[in-house]
C-alpha cells in the first residue's frame, strides 16, 4: 500500500477492521460475561454488567485524548500506541484471577480500542475526499453492521468449546495483528508539515463552546442519553434474554435480530435523510421511540415484568430500528455550528455523550431485578430526557 494507493482493496479492508475493533470487542464477550462473573467471583449477579461498562469508559477516555495526539503525532504512532493498550488490557484479562482484575483489564482495553475507531477514520479523510471518501465509508459501515450480528455467536463458540479466556487471545492477536499490517504496510496520511502541536488549551476551549451552544450542549446530551438506552440494553441482554427468556441456546440469533433493526434504520437513513433533513427524521424517530417505550412500559407492569418473548423482542427491535436513525443525525446536528474546531469539537462531543451514556446507562443496568421493567422504564425515561434537551435546543437555534 504505497504512493498514491489509497483507494487499495488492502487499505479499505484495514481501515474496516480498525474501525470494527470496538464493536468486535463488545459483542463477542456478550454470551460470556455470567460465566466470567461467576468463575471470576463477583459478588453481585448484576456485577457482569461491568465487564461491558468498563470497556465504555476507557473509550470515553480514550475518545478524548487520541484524536489530539494523531494531529500533533502523525496517525500511524497513534493507533499503534492504541494498540499496545489494547493488548495490555487483553493480557490482563487473559490472566485475571478475580473480577476486579478483568475490569481493570477491560478499561485499559477499551483506552486503547478508541484510538484504531477514532484515527482510522481520520486516515481516510486524510487522503479522500467526496465520493471516494465515501466509497472507503461505505465498506467500513457494512462491516460495522456485520459484526454485532456475527460476534455473539463467534463469542458462543468460542466459550463452548475452549473457554472464556480464549477470546481474550482472539483479541490479543487481531490487535496484534492490526499493528503489524498498519505499521509494515501503511503509509503516513498526515505530513509532518501539517501536524498541529498538541495544546491542552485548545481542548479546554473547545469543550467551552460546545457548553456554550445550545444546538451543539443539547443534542451531544441526547445522544448520550439515547446511547445510554443502549448501555442498558448491552449490560443486561444476556440476563434477560439467557436466563429470564431462557434463550441461552439462541442468545446469539436474538442479538442478531436485534441488531438488523438499526442496520436497517442506517440504510434507510441514508436514503431519507437528504429529502426530509436530520431535524425531521430526529423528530419522528424520537417519537416513536417514546410511545413504543410507554407502550411497552404499560404492557411489561400489566404483566408483573415477564412479558411475552415476542412482545419484548418485536419491542427492541423497533426501538432500536428508531434509535439508529438518531444515533448519526443526532452527532452530525451537534457538528452544525463547531466548523471552526471541528476535529477539537468532535473529540469533546464523542467523549461527553459517551461519558453520559455510561452513567444513566450503566446505573440503570444496576436496577435489574429478574424482570423486563428496569430496560424498559431506562427506555422510556432516557428517551424523555432525550426530546426535553433537543426541544430545549431547537428553540434556542428559533430564536
Amino acid at each position: 500500500m504505497r504512493g498514491t494507493d489509497r483507494l487499495s482493496v488492502e487499505f479499505i479492508v484495514l481501515v474496516a477492521l480498525l474501525n470494527a475493533m470496538v464493536a468486535m470487542s463488545i459483542d463477542t464477550m456478550l454470551p460470556a460475561i455470567g460465566t466470567i462473573a461467576h468463575e471470576l467471583g463477583a459478588a453481585d449477579p448484576n456485577s457482569r454488567q461491568y465487564i461491558i461498562t468498563t470497556f465504555f469508559a476507557g473509550l470515553t477516555l480514550g475518545t478524548l485524548i487520541y484524536g489530539p495526539w494523531s494531529d500533533a503525532l502523525g496517525r500511524k504512532p497513534t493507533i499503534v500506541i492504541g494498540l499496545s493498550f489494547y493488548a495490555l488490557g487483553s493480557l490482563i484479562c487473559l490472566f485475571s484471577v478475580n473480577f476486579p482484575m478483568i475490569l481493570i483489564g477491560r478499561f485499559i482495553q477499551g483506552f486503547g480500542a478508541s484510538s484504531p475507531r477514532i484515527v482510522s477514520i481520520a486516515m481516510v479523510r486524510d487522503g479522500q475526499a467526496g465520493a471516494a471518501m465515501a466509497r472507503v465509508m461505505s465498506f467500513v459501515m457494512m462491516v460495522f453492521m456485520l459484526v454485532p450480528m456475527l460476534a455473539p455467536s463467534v463469542g458462543t463458540l468460542v466459550l463452548l468449546f475452549v473457554g472464556w479466556r480464549m477470546i481474550f487471545v482472539g483479541f490479543l492477536v487481531v490487535g496484534i495483528v492490526a499493528g503489524l499490517w498498519l505499521w509494515f504496510r501503511q503509509d503516513e496520511t498526515l505530513p509532518r508539515e501539517k501536524r498541529t502541536p498538541l495544546a491542552v488549551s485548545s481542548l479546554i476551549n473547545a469543550a467551552g463552546e460546545v457548553l456554550r451552544n445550545p444546538i451543539a450542549m443539547g443534542y451531544t446530551v441526547g445522544a448520550g442519553t439515547i446511547f445510554g438506552a443502549f448501555i442498558i440494553y448491552l449490560g443486561t441482554s444476556q440476563q434477560v434474554f439467557a436466563e429470564l427468556y431462557g434463550q441461552g441456546a439462541y442468545f446469539a440469533l436474538w442479538f442478531a435480530f436485534f441488531a438488523g433493526g438499526m442496520a436497517i434504520a442506517m440504510m434507510v437513513n441514508a436514503r431519507l435523510v437528504m429529502r426530509y433533513g436530520m431535524r425531521k427524521l430526529s423528530k419522528w424517530s424520537l417519537r416513536g421511540f417514546l410511545t413504543l417505550s410507554a407502550v411497552a412500559l404499560v404492557v411489561s407492569l400489566l404483566m408483573g415484568g415477564l412479558p411475552p418473548l415476542w412482545f419484548i423482542a418485536g419491542y427492541l427491535f423497533l426501538s432500536f430500528f428508531c434509535s439508529g436513525l438518531l444515533f448519526g443525525n443526532f452527532n452530525a446536528i451537534a457538528m452544525e455550528p463547531m466548523g471552526r474546531i471541528a476535529g477539537m469539537a468532535a473529540a469533546i462531543i464523542g467523549s461527553l455523550s459517551s461519558l453520559i451514556a455510561i452513567l444513566t446507562g450503566g446505573y440503570i443496568g444496576q436496577l435489574y431485578n429478574g424482570t423486563v421493567i428496569p430496560l424498559v422504564a431506562g427506555f422510556a425515561g432516557l428517551g424523555l430526557v432525550t426530546f426535553a434537551v433537543t426541544e430545549w435546543a431547537e428553540r434556542h437555534r428559533r430564536r
